[in-house]
């Protein structure tokens, strides 16, 4: 394993950071990279950003919107208070049992202090019973990026303004994340413990899972440049952020227990001309290749069978089968 050294608190270059060394490199070693944004509100990749956030209030604090590659987990409320850490490794797929055992060295390190925490629901860790951790994954071509914040000493007040949405903004068109009782690290700690000594035990426990010896590695300046590329390309754009949602004359959402799903379609002489899946699901595709496949098709339970139900068995969606995604085309 090997642990990429990062300082940068720079929102779209961390982004692009865990997707260059996702997919740009040919490391065959699982990596580990913690590192920390300044205030910043991270959006799932299939997320309706629009019911996320609060936007009055976002503007008047200066905190950067950004939108990650994962999808699942929800928004989330970063700053320098928070540790986030990314694992590359190989895998198979997407998995509740990758979710369980990736989290492992945060509940490891915070025993190590003496603090019991458990991995709890589809993706959460908790400390009695409120949620400190949220994780999200991202698969390609034989490779996971899991990962996940931990909020050591985050401005709660803050997080949950940001993240209130306007009322407004919460009708039936609309489903705005779910959100959990909170808290920080900090005062489940012993006195006086730092967010440095934090961060230490916690890489000791993810070197300590891994049985392999401590090694890190400082990105080349070329590196450095490519990554900042596809910050620029990618996270600092407008239309990766925040997108567009198509004109739409049906929605329905509905929720599982792999997560909410709203689907939005242009149904014109019954046939779907526009499709838009949005939600917190967790998929091991690319879900605009879905949307794209599905327009043009006829919105029939047999036409729409035949495009889903090929594309979910080589993309699942966790715990969301094909006949409850079906369901949300034809209101069943």
């Amino acid at each position: 394993m090997l642990h990429i050294l990062n300082a940068s608190n720079d929102p779209c270059f961390n982004l692009a950071l865990e997707e260059y060394f996702l997919k740009q490199t040919n490391f065959t070693q699982d990596l580990v990279i913690l590192w920390r944004n300044r205030p910043t509100v991270v959006i799932g990749r299939n997320q309706n950003l629009a019911v996320e956030i609060n936007d009055a209030f976002i503007a008047e604090k200066d905190i950067q919107v950004v939108r990650r590659l994962s999808g699942g987990g929800g928004a989330v409320y970063h700053d320098l208070g928070n540790l986030n850490f990314s694992f590359i490794t190989a895998a198979p797929s997407i998995s509740r049992d990758a979710f369980a055992r990736l989290t492992l060295p945060v509940l490891d390190a915070l025993a190590s202090f003496g603090v019991e925490a458990e991995f709890t629901g589809r993706n959460d860790l908790t400390i009695s019973g409120q949620k400190f951790s949220g994780n999200a994954q991202y698969f390609h071509q034989g490779r996971l990026l899991h990962h996940g914040t931990l909020l050591f000493d985050s401005d709660l007040t803050v997080l949950s303004q940001a993240l209130s949405g306007a009322e407004s903004k919460h009708t039936r068109r609309a489903v705005p994340s779910v959100r959990s009782a909170v808290t920080t690290i900090r005062p489940h700690l012993p006195p006086g413990t730092t967010a440095a000594e934090f961060e230490a035990a916690l890489l000791d426990a993810i070197f300590s899972r891994s049985k392999k010896p401590y090694q890190q590695y400082v990105p080349s300046p070329s590196e450095l440049q490519a990554i900042e590329a596809l910050a620029r390309d990618r996270y600092r754009t407008p239309g990766w952020t925040y997108g567009s949602l198509p004109h739409f004359n049906h929605c329905i959402k509905r929720t599982f227990s792999g997560g909410t799903v709203e689907v939005l379609l242009d149904i014109k002489n019954e046939t779907i001309v526009t499709c838009k899946i949005c939600g917190d699901f967790f998929v091991s595709g690319e879900i605009s290749d879905l949307e794209t496949a599905l327009c043009g098709v006829a919105r029939t339970q047999e036409e729409i069978r035949d495009i889903l139900f090929p594309w979910l068995q080589e993309h699942p969606i966790d715990n969301i089968t094909a006949q409850e995604l079906l369901g949300c085309f034809l209101n069943l």
